[in-house]
């Protein structure tokens, strides 16, 4: 199976990547069936092993060329993105996530069903789905999209024309909306997080400890999108994926210490006064994503899918710290 993935350098396609790579090698320590691997990057990478095709395209948007890392392609895997990030400096956020996320992949869609691909596999974002949930009652995969930022609004615009396309084209598509993806090579407020526990600094975070939030390994994210490519129950399908555990934001700080061997240092200070500080700073998401709950329901792709997270909590963290830990050299 030829099986396009773009994105191929960045922090899921890369690892999608290697993980076709250890499939294709050995299962079961027998013999697997072969994957022709093509990494869909926007430049040429000395960070792919040499064995991976790499179709260097350019950015993604309407009017970027697929043609040769289509060719014979029997799957795409579409991880590129523009991505969500915290302070956008764009003039305007959702025209610009529109062009990469919905035109961009719009764009590569129908090419691929022109090519006779047969799978798309898509990743999008719980954001699809909202910004937050009461405590137990997580998202399902058949709740009413309520996208509101830009970049979930562009997740949800393109599934739209994803969904149509496989209508109108007989190309399977596939979704999957992960929440907060954690693994080696993680940035931004998660890399953050693992720097504060790893210098112990006081973090004033010890009542947060009634929300809950899923998060997903990026092993078991990896996992899932594996299946996706050829599972016959995952055609014109969308999934929800999680680790499976829950855990309020004083638990991730300890379970991330436990992984790191640095206890984290958690200061109790009201919920409350944490809030009110934010929302004098400017910084509501941030207390929100802080004190607030985002719960995903995995059990459709459980049962659909036949599909177990392959690692708990506790052995994802331990990855990810252990990757911090390795680059930082703290």
């Amino acid at each position: 199976m030829r099986v396009l993935v773009t994105g191929g350098t960045g922090f899921v396609g890369g690892a999608l990547i290697q993980q076709l790579i250890v499939s294709a090698s050995t299962e079961g320590g027998r013999p697997a069936a072969s994957f022709d691997i093509v990494a869909g990057v926007r430049q040429p990478s000395q960070r792919l092993p040499e064995a991976i095709k790499q179709c260097a395209v350019g950015d993604l948007s309407r009017d970027t060329d697929w043609s040769e890392a289509l060719r014979g392609a029997d799957a795409v895997v579409h991880c590129a993105a523009r991505v969500h990030v915290m302070q956008d400096t764009a003039e305007d956020p959702l025209s610009a996530f529109r062009s990469v996320n919905v035109e961009g992949t719009l764009n590569l869609a129908r090419q691929a069903a022109a090519a006779g691909v047969r799978r798309f596999v898509f990743v999008s974002s719980i954001k699809v789905n909202g910004e937050a949930t009461a405590v137990g009652q997580p998202f399902r995969a058949d709740d009413s999209p309520a996208p509101q930022d830009a970049y979930g609004i562009s997740k949800h615009e393109a599934e739209a024309g994803l969904r149509q396309l496989a209508i109108d084209s007989g190309m399977e598509v596939a979704i999957v909306r992960p929440p907060l993806v954690y693994g080696r090579g993680v940035g931004a407020n998660f890399r953050a997080m693992m720097g504060a526990v790893a210098r112990r600094l006081p973090l004033p975070l010890a009542l947060i400890k009634h929300n809950r939030r899923s998060m997903v390994a990026l092993g078991n994210l990896v996992d899932l999108l594996f299946i996706c490519i050829s599972h016959p129950a995952a055609a014109n399908r969308t999934f929800l994926v999680s680790d499976g555990e829950d855990l309020s934001t004083s638990q991730l700080l300890q379970r991330l210490g436990q992984a790191m061997g640095r206890p984290a240092r958690l200061v109790p200070v009201p919920v409350s006064w944490l809030e009110c500080g934010a929302a004098l700073l400017g910084r509501r998401s941030v207390a929100q994503r802080l004190c607030g709950s985002l719960q995903v329901d995995i059990s459709d792709t459980r049962q659909r899918l036949g599909w177990v997270p392959p690692l708990s909590v506790d052995e994802g963290l331990k990855r990810a710290t252990e990757g911090y830990l390795n680059e930082a050299s703290v």
